[in-house]
């Protein structure tokens, strides 16, 4: 006891600063003096009477609510009506209850603090819907909250993605008169690019960085926006294929001194420069990235970077180097994901690299993660434009057994592959029993059909399909109507429009094709209005010797120049990076300007669109195909004539067209002026442009022109599909340079092709005619061991060749008789 005495009093001394004696044995602590000031003051009758009017309202209202409450008796203030807020052990409700009780009291009126407490209670609890009374009821007060709660609410709307309540919170503050604080705006620009009004919240961003001017604030105190904001409108600009818009806020955003992009913005920035075929910015971004991780330790790309840069290289064609990304980017330090294995799968199917495709889905099946419909329907529509029908056959197999939904498309595809590679009844078997069952099929289905039937020549089938078609409900869109209507036009049956109108429920899809139809051909009708100054169509800018020029890259000089930068770039890269191959590509993107995308991977449809609004440069490409098929040229001229004075722009389907019919009646200069006209007005050139090329230089027996042609475009990243093969092997075969021919052949089975029957009967003509008639024996027997079917052309390719080996056993036969008749 006196040892617990002797620690109090040295605890006294040191704490209050007075010396203390220590007590003898017989005394005791209570005896010594202590100042008043050393225990708290005994609480006021006003905190005590306080403390049970809280405890006696927390009690009432988590209990019985706002029932047995007696106004008379509870005095209100403004701190009572706080603490009662503030009380975490009662519920959001009850605090609604309480505060909409306080209202209706006639001697009480909610302030400022009341009103930003409520609403803080009410976001943070997720009463969201109860916000828009309750700024009512503070309007009607004529109560004014701060910036603050304003931006609050701003956040916790955006949060839970309810945009347009976030926008009305921004009416009411403009209502109110309360100008929101710098740090609000950042909520507001996510609010309105989320809603998709980004025109809006493009203007703000633009004020701001204007009134900004170069620094992180200014004596007016207008700061920066934010990351976040300056992101999400850069997703929407995106989003919205706002290019101009795009580049003029990342341009802005990089001028200020005080804004650095985040890992998230180098990525929204990667993926939109290269979805437009600016690669070149793509792997600066890129390499800023890296060097940026090494002078600060941030920054560092992550997966959603490799995977961005990935799919930008599938984008503009260069799927190889997207092949070498991936096995880089699996010794960086990450992991694939199943968006790598889905684009990369993508990127390969449609490059006709099977091999690559097939390797990678082994690998992301390997890892643990299991395709999905969409990775399953790219391999099945690689394989069957490869010509892999059984292996097509079998991976859909694969994808019932596992358990994967097969969808309409995955059935599409299909039939439509089927149909195109020599099993239209397989394909057509297909569709009814699809039909029976009364799943799987759409409108796509049905188009896909009635383009057979067409092709097939039967066009009674093919309109008892489309009233089938509208009998099920489905729409009957432009491209099964121009598929109907080239077939009317061959087939010389154009009566037949008027059964389409009677089929098709639509009031207005087929009446406006036939008016414009009646004004196309009643613009053809009238004299030709040729240009003032009789400037001809296609003006020449160049022969043959120019072609070499036009597909090589603009900037690429000498092969020395090139080879310097190989040496540069490859001086620059660091051995101990963890992308030295991204490194390499980022290197030469600071040399070679790959800004303007030469080669694009997908190719130019006839009709791309649906709807009416989509009929001027469809519709002038469907009828340039049916006029350039019957070898009217002057007439699909004329129409081309009208339309581009018109003002209608042409896609690289309509400069493919007329390129191949030139080329096809032997017009080669114009042909090439053709190809200059596109180069400058329709940028890149597609596998179709490249075909065209290659068949015209075979034509005009220029193989090793046309072997050049094919080598460029390999460098570009291009390649090379089934049409071209076929097109490259006739023209080596035809000027006798059979060597490369199969030499080609090897290579398009190596690439993961299947040889078709074009390419068969191709490479039995060249060998027949070549005189190497066991070599063309050798390819009908490979050719029958593939189960490809033969053609009629097949049949006259025979005939060619069982005449020439007839002649060769004559030859053989008529020089031993002269062995025998010789003395």
């Amino acid at each position: 006891m006196s040892k617990c005495r002797t620690t109090i009093g040295q605890l006294r001394h040191s704490c209050f600063g007075f010396s203390v004696k220590t007590p003898k044995p017989n005394l005791t602590v209570h005896h010594t003096r202590i100042p008043l000031s050393t225990s708290p003051p005994p609480p006021s009758s006003y905190q005590m009477g306080n403390i049970l009017l809280m405890a006696y309202l927390t009690k009432t209202l988590s209990e019985s609510g706002t029932r047995n409450l007696d106004p008379d008796s509870i005095p209100l203030s403004d701190s009572l009506v706080l603490q009662i807020l503030r009380k975490n052990s009662l519920d959001t409700s009850k605090k609604m209850d309480f505060f909409k009780w306080c209202s209706l009291r006639n001697n009480f009126k909610h302030s400022v603090s009341t009103y930003s407490q409520m609403f803080v209670t009410l976001c943070r609890s997720g009463y969201l819907e109860e916000v828009p009374n309750l700024l009512n009821s503070m309007k009607n007060d004529g109560v004014v909250v701060g910036s603050e709660t304003f931006k609050f609410l701003l956040d916790a709307f955006i949060r839970l993605g309810k945009f347009d309540a976030a926008l009305d919170i921004l009416d009411h503050m403009e209502e109110l008169g309360t100008n929101p604080n710098p740090h609000m705006y950042d909520s507001i620009i996510v609010a309105l690019a989320k809603k998709n009004q980004v025109g809006l919240a493009l203007s703000i961003l633009l004020k701001l960085l204007e009134a900004s001017g170069g620094n992180k604030g200014n004596a007016l105190g207008v700061s920066l926006p934010g990351s976040i904001a300056c992101n999400a409108l850069l997703v929407a600009l995106r989003k919205g294929d706002m290019k101009v818009e795009f580049k003029t806020v990342f341009d802005r955003l990089r001028e200020k001194e005080g804004f650095e992009l985040n890992t998230w913005g180098y990525n929204i920035c990667i993926h939109a420069f290269g979805c437009w075929g600016d690669l070149t910015t793509s792997l600066r971004l890129f390499k800023e990235m890296k060097e940026k991780s090494s002078a600060s330790g941030s920054f560092d790309p992550d997966l959603c970077t490799y995977n961005s840069m990935i799919h930008v290289l599938c984008l503009v064609g260069k799927v190889k180097d997207a092949v070498i990304v991936y096995e880089e980017l699996k010794l960086s330090g990450h992991e694939p994901d199943a968006f790598t294995y889905r684009i990369l799968i993508q990127g390969c199917c449609k490059s006709y690299q099977m091999d690559d495709a097939t390797k990678i889905f082994s690998e992301m099946q390997y890892n643990g993660f299991l395709p999905n419909t969409v990775v399953y329907n790219s391999l099945l529509d690689g394989m069957f434009k490869a010509r892999k029908v059984m292996e097509a056959c079998q991976l859909f197999e694969k994808m019932v057994q596992d358990g994967v939904r097969a969808s309409c498309w995955t059935y599409n595809i299909l039939i439509d592959g089927l149909c195109k590679n020599g099993r239209a009844e397989a394909g057509y078997n297909l569709f009814c029993d699809l039909k029976k069952k009364g799943q799987f099929v759409d409108a796509v289905t049905y188009s896909i059909v009635v383009l057979l039937l067409c092709r097939e020549g039967h066009l009674e089938e093919a309109l008892h399909v489309v009233e089938e078609m509208e009998e099920r409900g489905f729409v009957v869109d432009l491209i099964t109507i121009t598929s109907l209507l080239i077939a009317f036009h061959k087939q010389g049956r154009w009566d037949f429009t008027e059964r389409l109108m009677k089929l098709v429920r639509d009031g207005n899809l087929v009446p406006n094709v036939l008016k414009w139809k009646a004004d196309m051909e009643a613009s053809l009708k009238d004299p030709q209005s040729r240009r003032e100054d009789y400037t001809p169509l296609f003006p020449s800018k160049g022969g043959l010797q120019k072609i070499m020029s036009l597909i090589s890259s603009p900037n690429s000089g000498s092969d020395d120049g090139a080879t310097k930068d190989e040496k540069s770039s490859a001086a620059d890269i660091d051995q101990w990076s963890s992308s030295p191959y991204m490194d390499h590509l980022a290197n030469q993107a600071k040399s070679t300007d790959l800004s303007s995308q030469l080669y694009s991977l997908v190719r130019g449809q006839r009709v791309r669109d649906k709807g009416a609004d989509s009929f001027d440069i469809d519709m002038v490409n469907t009828f340039l195909s049916v006029f350039l098929a019957k070898g009217k040229l002057s007439l699909a001229c004329k129409l081309f004539e009208i339309f581009t004075d018109m003002g209608v722009d042409p896609v690289s389907y309509t400069y493919n067209s007329i390129m191949s019919s030139f080329v096809k009646k032997g017009y080669f200069n114009k042909a090439w002026d053709v190809f200059n006209e596109m180069g400058e007005k329709v940028c890149p050139a597609d596998i179709g442009t490249y075909n065209v090329v290659i068949q015209g230089l075979g034509k005009m027996g220029r193989a090793d022109l046309a072997s050049s042609v094919l080598d460029n475009l390999m460098k570009q990243g291009g390649y090379i599909d089934i049409v071209m093969y076929n097109t490259l092997i006739n023209a080596l075969g035809k000027a006798g340079r059979i060597d490369e021919a199969n030499k080609l052949f090897e290579h398009m089975k190596s690439n993961g092709l299947n040889p078709d029957v074009v390419t068969y009967n191709t490479m039995i003509e060249v060998h027949s005619k070549a005189g190497q008639l066991k070599d063309a024996y050798k390819f009908l027997k490979m050719m029958l061991d593939a189960g490809c079917l033969p053609n009629h052309v097949t049949d006259t390719t025979l005939d060619f060749l069982a005449k020439e080996i007839e002649k060769l056993r004559y030859q053989k036969a008529s020089i031993m008789r002269q062995k025998d008749d010789s003395p």
